[in-house]
């Protein structure tokens, strides 16, 4: 029969009442079927590390910022949002350009018998630079110019021409709010990205300490059932040796080692517990080549309640208001929408444009003296203007009617989520001060399971008490030990968590990042 499989129907042979002759069949049985190194197999869970690590809470934390990959990813946000932010600047960026073409037209001709051949070549090219400004307006000066030749004439001509033209919105695209608004809400986006790296570096604080916190917690356990587990295997001992001089029947002995099984289940189960806590903990903090699963972490810091206090509610909501980085970048997406508004409200107006155009031409039978030979103080000049709407209007209509119920939208998941993070920091609240106010009375507790457990091994002792009796003192006494560890981690927990869901965790920890302030929603 497989090992695990024994050790099974061994623990649960433990359990069973047994009573008379067939309690003592019982005690023999389980000395017989139980090996003596199964007692001392309590580290099926370990591996062998190959290095070994101490790391403090603060150290814990730098490494999780320097090499977590989750808020590598997260950071690489803020830069692409940033081209969005380049890219609609470069709406207004200067841009050259220029062009040439060749146009050539070759006709034959018959008349009263004769064929009359004829042709006509142009060569024409144009450079310049054109800009587009916020205020609406186009400009563009241009030099354009372009060689004639043709049957008709018996020189080649050469003209040349430099303008400047603009084109000046009134209406559409007239002001200057609504012409950057894209501009605007890419920076927007940019400044939203930030908070929302705030909120992850937040969270990822958060995680990190409270995976540190559980292999602490999962180092006392272990050491709280190692203690446990050498009591019992002493009260063995001594049960052992007074059913040997007689002072105590062989029933005896089936409590003390139902005791020493159970210590041992929970030892292994709390060396499987310090391993999944020290996983969790290395995923967070290793970079690039994964070291850390192979490697033992050792938690140096403690959790000392003294340094950790609870201010009053209302002064978390109150920072929870202004600091949750959540709810400030919904406050910029509620801007970012009322920026939509104004453009599409721009888009329901028709458009007129004022354009005009200035140039001089010159001509000559060269391309060098076109810059001498212009027309004196003489120009060319257009001016005039261009309207256009479209009947009905409705798709600008139809975009100016879902930007304003999208931005009503967006103020309503505003105010719902501002209730969420009041209800999610009052939450955390009573539970930390519900958790802090425990552990006194747990301390309480743990002591006069102590006591009590003395005076049950005292009455054993004397012939007055039973195995059974001390083991269960034994057990009460372990279970209000692991209570106590339990709830103090878990103030400390709950204590990050409290800054967390109040926006506060990055300014009580010394860190600085972006998204610090309250966003104010403004046109």
């Amino acid at each position: 029969m497989p090992r695990k499989t024994l050790t099974f129907l061994v623990a649960l042979a433990l359990t069973l009442p047994a009573q008379g002759a067939d309690a003592q069949d019982a005690t023999e049985g389980l000395r017989l079927s139980l090996p003596a190194e199964a007692l001392l197999d309590t580290r099926p869970f370990e591996r062998e590390a190959v290095a070994e690590e101490t790391l403090s809470l603060e150290e814990a934390v730098a490494r999780a910022l320097e090499n977590n990959r989750g808020l590598r990813a997260e950071r690489l946000q803020t830069a692409i949002q940033g081209t969005f932010e380049a890219q609609e600047r470069s709406v207004f960026d200067p841009a050259l350009f220029a062009e040439f073409d060749v146009f050539r037209d070759r006709e034959e001709r018959e008349f009263e018998g004769f064929t009359q051949d004829s042709f006509f070549s142009e060569r024409r090219g144009q450079a310049g630079l054109q800009q587009s400004l916020p205020t609406g307006t186009d400009l563009t000066l241009s030099v354009r110019s372009s060689r004639v030749s043709s049957s008709f004439q018996n020189q080649i001509e050469y003209t040349t021409r430099a303008g400047l033209s603009l084109t000046q919105a009134l209406l559409r695209g007239g002001r200057i709010e609504s012409n950057l608004v894209r501009l605007r809400q890419a920076s927007l986006d940019v400044e939203a990205s930030e908070y929302e790296v705030r909120g992850f570096v937040e969270q990822l604080i958060t995680d990190v300490e409270g995976r540190y916190w559980d292999l602490v917690l999962a180092d006392e356990q272990i050491a709280i059932f190692e203690e446990a587990l050498a009591v019992a295997r002493a009260q063995l001992d001594q049960t052992e040796r007074r059913i040997r001089a007689g002072d105590r029947p062989e029933t005896e002995a089936v409590s003390a080692r139902a005791e020493v099984a159970l210590r041992r289940q929970g030892l292994i189960d709390a060396r499987a517990d310090r391993a999944r806590a020290q996983d969790a903990l290395a995923r967070l903090l290793q970079g690039d080549n994964g070291g850390l699963w192979d490697t033992r972490l050792e938690a140096r810091s403690e959790p000392e309640l003294e340094r950790y206090t609870l201010e009053p509610l209302d002064a978390y909501v109150a920072l929870a208001r202004d600091h949750r980085a959540d709810l400030n970048e919904t406050r910029l997406r509620v801007q970012r929408n009322q920026l939509e508004v104004v453009r599409t409200r721009n888009g329901l107006l028709p458009r007129l444009d004022f354009f005009v155009t200035l140039g001089q031409s010159g001509y000559a039978d060269s391309f060098s003296r076109t810059w001498r030979d212009r027309q004196g103080d003489g120009y060319d000049l257009a001016a005039g203007l261009r309207f256009e709407m479209p009947i009905g209007n409705r798709a600008a209509e139809a975009e100016h009617t879902r930007a304003r119920l999208t931005r009503q939208q967006i103020q309503e998941t505003l105010a719902n989520l501002e209730q969420l993070a009041i209800e999610d920091v009052r939450a955390t609240w009573f539970d930390a001060a519900r958790v802090r106010e425990q552990i006194q009375a747990q301390k309480e507790t743990v002591e006069l399971q102590e006591e009590l457990l003395r005076v049950e091994q005292t009455r054993f002792r004397v012939g007055a008490g039973t195995a059974l009796a001390v083991a269960q003192a034994q057990r009460d006494l372990l279970e209000s030990r692991l209570n106590l560890t339990e709830t103090v981690v878990r103030f400390r927990q709950l204590s990050t968590e409290l800054l967390n869901a109040s926006g506060t965790l990055l300014l009580h920890r010394g860190i600085d990042a972006p998204g610090a302030e309250r966003v104010e929603i403004r046109l």
